[in-house]
């Protein structure tokens, strides 16, 4: 099983930001422009929120307000869940599933070093059961 830390190592450690005054359409542009489909939220250097695509779609959208002139703190999901690189990938599908939450900033010693989404933990788990098949396989056909 991979460790968030492995996942990070593997793709990268890159965080996408934005602050809480911001508009909801710089950020969708942030998105867009990232290509991600989550923003972590920072105010003074501390994680204050997550806004998310899903976000923009309830909490804009469906509500008539328009992006141009709403603050991303409006919108944000400020009780932000995370895990910490130790953890392992089954532990992040248990926590986005419990949750309903695709994106999950990584903290340690206090401080974000990089955020996962859903695809990057299907991946890593996908990966682990390959290697599983792989190593079956060949203990079955007698191969090393």
């Amino acid at each position: 099983m991979k460790s968030v830390r492995e996942i990070l190592e593997a793709k990268g450690r890159q965080v996408w930001f934005i602050g809480p005054e911001s508009t909801v359409y710089e950020a969708l542009r942030l998105m867009d422009k990232a290509d991600v489909g989550a923003l972590v939220v920072i105010e003074k250097e501390q994680v204050v929120g997550i806004i998310s695509e899903r976000d923009y779609a309830r909490k804009v959208v469906l509500k008539g307000k328009s992006s141009k002139d709403t603050p991303v703190r409006e919108v944000m999901t400020p009780k932000v869940v995370y895990v910490r690189p130790d953890e392992t990938s089954e532990d992040c599908m248990a926590l986005m599933s419990d949750k309903h939450v695709r994106h999950l900033p990584v903290i340690e010693n206090e401080e974000l070093v990089g955020v996962i989404s859903i695809g990057d933990v299907v991946k890593a788990t996908i990966a682990d059961k390959e290697f599983i098949i792989e190593q079956l396989t060949n203990y079955i056909s007698g191969g090393r």
